[in-house]
C-alpha cells in the first residue's frame, strides 16, 4: 500500500511527466503482503442486533441538550422538511422522530401544520434508558473566553476617541478581533481629530458577520442614520440572533428604531464609560444571549 504521498505533475504511472522516475507502481518486494493465519470454526460476516436500533443514540443526544439546543434542533427539521414538496415524506420523517422523542416529533409537526402520523414501526424496539451526557452539548460545553472573536463596531464622525480606544484594549486583552463599520469605507473623524479607518461600511457589512456588536457613535452622527435601512437591518438581525450589543447614549433612538422600546434585556450593555467594556466583553463570552429567542421566537 501507499506510504508516501507521491509529488510532481502527475501521481498516476504510466505518465509523461516524471521522465526516468515515472510515477508509483505495486511493488512485490515492498508491497503489503497479507498476514497468513489458519482459521477454525465459520467465518461469517454478520452484524450485531443493535444495528438496528436507529433511534436510542438520537434519542440521547436530543434530551441531553438544553432547551436552547431543542428548540433549534427542532428549527432545523421545520425548516429542511419545509423545503421537501411530497407531503408523505415530511409525514414519514415525523413518524421516525416519534421513536425518538415525542416532544420533538410534536413540535416538528405543529412547524409544518401536519397531523400527528402513526409512529414508524421500528426494526428493534428503542432504549428509553440511556441516560443524558452534558458532554453532547454545545451549550453546556461553551467556550470560557472571547478569544478568536470579532466583534464589529459601527462608527461615526464625532465618536469619542476615548470610548473607542477602551473597546479596542478590552478585546484585544480578550484575544478578540474588532472591526470598525462605518457610513464610508475611509473611515470616520473622532472627537479629538484622530481618524479611524473603516473594515467595512454599513450596508456592506451586515452584522451576520460578527459574533457582538457594540454602536458607537455621536448625535449627529445618529441623526445622520436615523433613517438608514442598512443600519436598521445590522441593529436588528444582531438582535433575531441573539447577539450580545453594547451602545452609547447617541444609539438609542436608532435602536428604538429597529427594535422598539421594549426591547432591552441582559443582552445590551450601556458603552458611555471606559470602564463598562470589560463587563461587556466578560458577557460576549456566552456568545449568545439565548435567553431572548423565549420572547422572539415561541
Amino acid at each position: 500500500m501507499a506510504t508516501v504521498n507521491p509529488t510532481g505533475r502527475a501521481n498516476y504511472e504510466p505518465n509523461s511527466w516524471n521522465g526516468e522516475m515515472g510515477g508509483p507502481r505495486e511493488s512485490s518486494d515492498g508491497g503489503f503482503v497479507s498476514h497468513l493465519a489458519e482459521d477454525q470454526g465459520p467465518k461469517l460476516r454478520v452484524r450485531s442486533e443493535t444495528f438496528a436500533d436507529h433511534y436510542s443514540q438520537a434519542r440521547q443526544f436530543y434530551v441531553s441538550q438544553t432547551p436552547t439546543e431543542q428548540k433549534h434542533i427542532a428549527s432545523a427539521f421545520i425548516f429542511e422538511l419545509s423545503k421537501v414538496e411530497n407531503f408523505a415524506i415530511r409525514a414519514r420523517m415525523v413518524s421516525h422522530l416519534l421513536n425518538v422523542h415525542d416532544e420533538l416529533a410534536d413540535r416538528v409537526a405543529q412547524g409544518l401544520r401536519l397531523e400527528r402520523p402513526k409512529a414508524a414501526i421500528p426494526a428493534r424496539q428503542p432504549r428509553p434508558d440511556l441516560k443524558q451526557s452534558p458532554a453532547l452539548s454545545i451549550i453546556r460545553n461553551g467556550p470560557e473566553s472571547f478569544q478568536g472573536r470579532k466583534v464589529g463596531v459601527l462608527i461615526t464622525d464625532g465618536v469619542k476617541a476615548e470610548l473607542v480606544t477602551a473597546l479596542r484594549q478590552a478585546l484585544e486583552q480578550e484575544g478578540a478581533l474588532i472591526e470598525f463599520v462605518a457610513p464610508a469605507i475611509g473611515g470616520v473623524e473622532a472627537d479629538n481629530g484622530t481618524w479611524i479607518k473603516a473594515g467595512q461600511t454599513i450596508d456592506g457589512g451586515p452584522s451576520v458577520l460578527y459574533d457582538a456588536v457594540a454602536l458607537l457613535m455621536s448625535d449627529a452622527g445618529a441623526q445622520i442614520l436615523a433613517n438608514d435601512g442598512a443600519t436598521r437591518d445590522f441593529i436588528s438581525d444582531a438582535y433575531m440572533h441573539a447577539k450580545f450589543i453594547g451602545f452609547v447614549r447617541a444609539a438609542q433612538p436608532l435602536l428604538a428604531k429597529a427594535i422598539g422600546d421594549d426591547g432591552h434585556d441582559r443582552g445590551f450593555f450601556e458603552l458611555d464609560d471606559a470602564k463598562q467594556m470589560a463587563a461587556f466583553v466578560q458577557a460576549c463570552r456566552q456568545l449568545r444571549f439565548w435567553e431572548r429567542e423565549d420572547k422572539l421566537k415561541q
